[in-house]
């Protein structure tokens, strides 16, 4: 009796007033698509290249290829995360890619991380979850909240960003200083133990 290997994946589309209020926030680019975007995890497949082991459900290894497949791009594929899109020249040429990525498996070379982004690619840049790591619905106004935030961070001089880290800087120096120097003057006897005389 053959094994048949059955994924189940929860999958959302993304709501069309999310996807409208990232488009306001963040424009279109070059090709007419919005700049930013949110999809959820498990509907986020990217192209990974390399020897795969498909395995049934006692764990028994049914086949080994080395092959490009289109697997969850992020470990975290049960929550909403917001990308923004990279032109393709960040990449470099379609030769330095290749170079870069292409791996060697038993004499065959495979491109590892798929082929060319061509038409640029959305990289991350936002998960939505608690700093405890639960989940975060995805709404209009989170969406734009954070598209926003970072628009604002890439439109701010660089030089504004490095004198504000330090200050930063200077400040914690400042406070560390103070703070050791009051600690070894607590530690110091009075007087460095010296006998002393009060006069009235």
């Amino acid at each position: 009796m053959q094994s048949r290997i059955q994924v189940l994946r929860e999958t959302h589309e993304t709501p069309e007033r999310v996807a409208r209020r990232l488009e306001l926030a963040g424009g279109r680019n070059r090709f007419g698509e919005p700049n930013y975007r949110a999809v959820w995890g498990w509907n986020r497949l990217a192209w990974i290249g390399g020897r795969f082991e498909d395995r049934d459900e006692h764990g028994v290894l049914l086949r080994e290829r080395i092959e490009l497949r289109k697997e969850p791009k992020y470990s975290a594929v049960d929550r909403w995360h917001i990308e923004r899109w990279v032109p393709p020249e960040v990449y470099g040429s379609p030769r330095t890619w290749y170079a870069q990525t292409n791996e060697i498996i038993n004499g065959r070379t495979i491109a590892a991380l798929g082929p060319y982004p061509s038409r640029g690619e959305y990289e991350h840049c936002f998960t939505l979850e608690t700093p405890q790591g639960e989940f975060v619905q995805l709404t209009p106004t989170i969406a734009e909240y954070v598209a926003t935030a970072i628009e604002r961070a890439r439109c701010k001089p660089l030089s504004q960003s490095r004198e504000k880290l330090y200050d930063r800087e200077a400040r914690e120096d400042r406070a560390y200083e103070n703070w050791a120097f009051d600690l070894l003057d607590d530690a110091t006897p009075a007087f460095h133990k010296q006998p002393f005389v009060m006069i009235p």
